[in-house]
């Protein structure tokens, strides 16, 4: 391997997950401020939470709602090339004509926008006694794929409870991605029940590296996020996982890793085309 190829086949990665406020404008500063602090640590991608600039809530969605481009997302594309990073903008609520959508942002590190990512899957769910949520009472779901490419390697994007979806991830790792990013805010029911596990099923099943971004855990507020953003490489294993506090986790990304794994237990050449398939209706 050549001395260029070696170093592009490492880099690091920071998760930012962030105490998120009622106040919109602390939330943006403190959310750029992690972004720098993270490219002063050598991070060349940068993960933002779900809801990163309002408190997650269906009651929240519409008075915390911009366009794109808005406010939120102009300070993104400003920390974004200011640290010359890549920064996938966790998500925010985007108001579209007579619309509301759950959207992530990803920025290069000249600012300008890569990918538009709207949650695909709305999260509506209903454990009786533990938790009842719906997206779906105020939210759009979007209606596409969305991937970018990086020096290092294909990034592909799903936001909270497109995680549980294992198909879309399958088509992710089909079309090329290496890594998985998912800003996500899992509750206190389903946070320490599943939050984990299905990192390391994405991860594991298509030999790709998962990062997960959560709001830091804030017990006041009405929806309370379960927090502990976490890394998980092909193997399977948690190389990084943060508490349930504001905080910024690193993982070093190594595709040659990923490369050898894939080479160990060579199933993306096994799989049986012949009887099954998974594939893209819409790729937007």
């Amino acid at each position: 391997m050549s001395g260029v190829s070696k170093a592009m086949s490492k880099f690091r990665l920071a998760v930012v997950q962030l105490a998120v406020t009622k106040v919109k404008s602390d939330n943006l500063q403190r959310a750029c401020s992690l972004v720098k602090e993270a490219a002063g640590q050598g991070a060349k991608v940068v993960v933002l939470p779900e809801c990163f600039n309002s408190p997650y809530g269906t009651g929240f969605f519409a008075e915390y709602a911009e366009k794109i481009p808005g406010e939120s997302t102009q300070a993104l594309s400003e920390a974004a090339k200011e640290s010359g990073v890549f920064l996938v903008g966790g998500s925010i609520p985007e108001e579209d004509g007579e619309k509301l959508f759950n959207t992530c942002s990803v920025f290069g590190p000249d600012g300008k926008i890569l990918v538009k990512h709207r949650k695909i899957h709305l999260f509506d769910i209903d454990v009786p006694g533990k938790i009842r949520f719906q997206e779906s009472e105020t939210l759009s779901p979007g209606c596409s794929l969305s991937m970018f490419e990086t020096p290092f390697c294909k990034v592909g994007v799903g936001i909270c409870y497109d995680m549980r979806f294992a198909e879309l991830a399958q088509i992710y790792a089909r079309k090329g991605c290496q890594l998985l990013v998912y800003p996500g805010a899992f509750n206190m029911t389903t946070g320490p029940a599943h939050w984990e596990l299905l990192q390391r099923a994405r991860a594991l099943d298509n030999q790709v590296y998962v990062a997960t971004a959560s709001p830091a855990r804030d017990e006041t507020a009405s929806y309370v996020a379960w927090g502990h953003s976490t890394v998980v490489n092909p193997w399977g294993e948690v190389i990084t996982k943060a508490g349930s506090e504001e905080s910024v986790v690193y993982a070093d990304i190594d595709l040659q890793y990923l490369s050898d794994v894939r080479q160990q237990i060579p199933i993306t050449t096994q799989r049986r085309n012949d009887i099954y398939s998974v594939s893209a209706v819409n790729e937007g």
